[in-house]
This record gives structure tokens, C-alpha cells and sequence, in this order.
């Protein structure tokens, strides 16, 4: 069984700027290449999970956001780093009604359970808001971390770290793997 560090997008790989859909947009949240590579090198796997609404919204497609993802494989892949899945909930509720894959729901994480034999037990997820924390405890995930400077607010009970930026994650997920 795998192990999985699951990542949202917006907010922990690229700055968040709103609805992103073009790769000229994307930039590299600082720390990123130092976080994902300590954590490839601990045996995860990296899957990102993320809500885009703005399809829902009208404001790009599902391509765009492929094409988006691929982009950033790429440019990640050229580090170093290999994503071994982008998955994404095009819903929003005001738009396209209820869903089971848009955090906090876990439709996302189960999936990728399914098809990657994932142990969510040892696995983790990461994101800066307390949907991300509380996807991953509504799909069993072992351990959940909440990165936020933007997102005071969302401080939550829910997380098990909650880490300034990814250099005090990498510096929690190393102390993690140790124990």
C-alpha cells in the first residue's frame, strides 16, 4: 500500500490568486521544491486535490484546468518532482448542486484511495484552508496539516499541526516520519 502526501493546489503549490487558469499565473509557493522533495524522499507519493469552482462559474473549462495541471507537472517534473496525480472537483453547490468530491467532502481522497491502494492511515494531506483539514479526516486520512498565513481564521482543532508556512511543514513531517 501506498503512502500518499495529498496536497491542495491554490494556497500550498501556488500562491493563490484567485481563479487561476493559466500557466503564466502560476507562481511557486516558497518552500515548495524543499517540501515535496523531503517528502518524496520519505516514501510519499504527491496527489493533489483541489476544488475549481470556476468551472462551475463559468470562468474557464475543464481543459483549461488539464492544461493547467499538465504545466505545472511539467515545470515540477523539470525539478525534480513527480506528481502522481492531479484530481479536481469542477462543482460548486450554488451552480451545480451538491457533490461528494468537493472538500470538505472526501470524494477526491477516496478516489485516489481506490486507485492508487492508498493506506490512509500513514498517509497526509496538507492545505491552507479547514475544508482541506476537514476532507482529510472524512477520508480517514492519519495525519492533517493546515499551512496558513492568509487564512488566520481558519486555524482549526481539526489539524493536527498547523504550520506557519511549508518550511515549518517540512521541518513537522520529517520530525513525523522519525517516530
Amino acid at each position: 500500500m501506498l503512502k500518499i502526501l495529498f496536497l491542495d493546489r491554490d494556497g500550498i503549490i501556488n500562491v493563490d490568486k484567485g481563479y487561476i487558469h493559466k500557466p503564466e499565473d502560476i507562481e511557486l509557493v516558497d518552500g515548495l521544491e524543499l517540501f515535496l522533495k523531503t517528502a518524496e524522499n520519505m516514501g510519499y507519493k504527491l496527489i493533489v486535490v483541489t476544488n475549481q469552482a470556476g468551472i462551475a462559474r463559468g470562468f474557464y473549462t475543464d481543459n483549461d484546468v488539464k492544461n493547467l495541471h499538465k504545466h505545472m507537472y511539467d515545470t515540477l517534473a523539470a525539478r525534480g518532482i513527480n506528481i502522481t496525480d492531479f484530481l479536481f472537483c469542477p462543482h460548486h453547490p450554488d451552480f451545480t448542486g451538491e457533490c461528494s468530491c468537493r472538500k470538505p467532502a472526501p470524494g477526491m481522497l477516496l478516489l485516489a484511495r481506490d486507485k492508487y491502494n492508498v493506506d490512509m492511515g500513514k498517509s497526509i494531506m496538507i492545505g491552507d484552508k479547514r475544508s482541506d483539514v476537514l476532507a482529510g479526516r472524512n477520508a480517514g486520512i492519519g495525519t492533517c496539516i493546515l499551512v496558513s498565513s492568509r487564512y488566520q481564521s481558519e486555524k482549526t482543532a481539526e489539524a493536527d499541526y498547523f504550520a506557519k508556512n511549508l518550511s515549518d511543514a517540512t521541518e513537522f513531517i520529517k520530525k513525523l516520519n522519525k517516530n
